[in-house]
């Protein structure tokens, strides 16, 4: 269903009086990009003067707040339930090393992408100033820039906070040239698959669909789990598809849908995996972790998924652990590196939060190398500092697969940056839902589709 744009958020540079009600709210949406970089021009000076206002130590300590509050800043951070604890235990250590400047306290967003945008997007357009910290999908940057619900990082702050930082990783909290959001962690898929039933792992898409068929004849465990429902995972594998044939969904810019051939052959492997032997029967309804679950009770083959599913298996099936090897995502031209599509969440400043002094210094921290480290051995989340993969003590220490992930986001593809992204996604996942009923005819209603949504002639809220 097509929804009216509405009016966004009043901008956050109109809302500085701290009294309780004096931010403003309006119903959510994206702005037009005109409306929308007036607003962000409001918003960065203020948001630019705030946070240079007081020093941002490079690490965890400092004094003082900036809300008038008596005792510590009491931030709150947004962000999903990271399964680990190691989110839980970043905001602990970081609260106690901050000598009084701030405490953490978590408020638990759903586990699935949707609905985490779904209650930041409810509380950022009601001028919420309890937002703090909030966790980002790596493809809400430009959406939350442009509606005025983040705030851009002085310039020379934002070189401390991601000095050491993967490029790519940098680039998905970057929107018009400012970094809006510091990456806390990055992520790519591998190929995932049973050493003990393939002892040479497939290099290309067509390859792993006959290793499957082979394993299926002699009655082995041979399905391919990947992402198939109808939400952002299934927007990702497609857009990994288009882009591993050599292609991308909506031009550099963002302004034009440039579908072609590559996309053909995109959809086309999606047929060829539905109407295989190697497509689970649940495909249609399976996300990551419905992924991972099948994996680990052994009826799979071969996963397209990130790395939190390797120390997961070690706790639940450490059986099954020792026969996963790891390798590139399969591409589709022979010869040719995939392109995995980067994931991951970045840590962005709320336009309405009274305490962004603190808050910048305790994203510092929780985005430091040690905070890294362990979100990475225990929840399998990729590292955003490049050292990190090279380092022998961290490797052997928990993260084995670390030069397949590093070379995965060395060639990894980026989704469409665009502020009506959320729009794009949708349309993409409902026209090629379900993965059985892909094909190439269904293009030319999904070019349609996209240019509409960055027209903002569509807009789900």
């Amino acid at each position: 269903m097509r929804i009216r744009q509405s009016r966004g958020p009043r901008r956050a540079g109109r809302h500085f009086d701290h009294r309780p009600g004096a931010a403003g709210s309006a119903r959510g949406g994206v702005r037009g990009a005109a409306t929308g970089r007036r607003g962000r021009s409001a918003a960065a000076a203020v948001g630019a003067l705030v946070l240079a206002a007081g020093p941002v130590l490079a690490g965890c300590g400092g004094s003082g707040n900036d809300g008038g509050d008596r005792g510590p800043a009491r931030l709150t951070w947004y962000v999903y339930n990271e399964s680990s604890g190691s989110f839980a235990k970043a905001a602990a250590d970081c609260s106690a090393a901050s000598k009084g400047q701030y405490t953490i306290s978590i408020n638990v967003l759903p586990n699935d992408s949707d609905g985490q945008r779904q209650q930041l997007v409810r509380r950022l357009a009601a001028g919420d100033s309890s937002m703090d910290i909030l966790a980002l999908d790596v493809t809400w940057t430009a959406e939350f820039a442009e509606a005025g619900w983040i705030v851009p990082f002085p310039a020379a702050q934002a070189k401390r906070l991601t000095a050491g930082m993967l490029p790519v990783a940098v680039q998905t909290g970057t929107w018009d040239n400012q970094l809006y959001a510091v990456p806390l962690n990055t992520n790519a898929q591998l190929l995932w698959y049973r050493k003990d039933l393939v002892p040479n792992p497939p290099r290309t898409w067509d390859e792993m669909l006959a290793d499957a068929r082979r394993l299926a004849a002699a009655g082995k465990p041979h399905y391919v789990e990947v992402q198939g429902a109808q939400y952002e995972g299934y927007t990702v594998l497609f857009n990994s598809l288009v882009a591993s044939a050599g292609g991308q969904i909506l031009s550099d810019d963002g302004t034009k849908v440039v579908l072609g051939p590559p996309a053909e052959k995109a959809v086309e492997a999606i047929q060829a995996l539905a109407h295989s032997p190697a497509a689970d029967p649940s495909w249609s309804n399976q996300k990551e972790d419905d992924n991972r679950l099948a994996f680990e009770t052994g009826s799979a083959a071969f996963q397209l998924n990130y790395p939190f599913i390797y120390p997961s298996a070690k706790q639940n099936n450490p059986k099954l652990a020792e026969q996963i090897g790891w390798t590139q995502w399969p591409t589709l031209v022979p010869g040719q590196p995939s392109h995995t599509t980067v994931g991951g969440y970045n840590l962005a400043i709320g336009a309405y939060s009274r305490h962004r002094v603190a808050a910048a210094a305790a994203i510092s921290c929780m985005t430091s190398r040690d905070n890294q480290i362990r979100t990475a051995t225990a929840g399998g989340l990729a590292p955003t500092l490049k050292d990190l993969y090279t380092d022998q003590q961290f490797i052997n220490g928990g993260y084995p697969f670390a030069a397949a992930i590093y070379e995965a986001l060395q060639n990894a593809s980026v989704r469409p940056k665009t502020p009506a992204y959320q729009s794009v996604s949708l349309q993409i996942a409902h026209t090629l839902s379900p993965p059985s009923s892909a094909s190439p005819r269904r293009l030319g209603d999904l070019r349609g589709a996209i240019s509409d949504a960055i027209e903002s002639k569509g807009l789900v809220p």
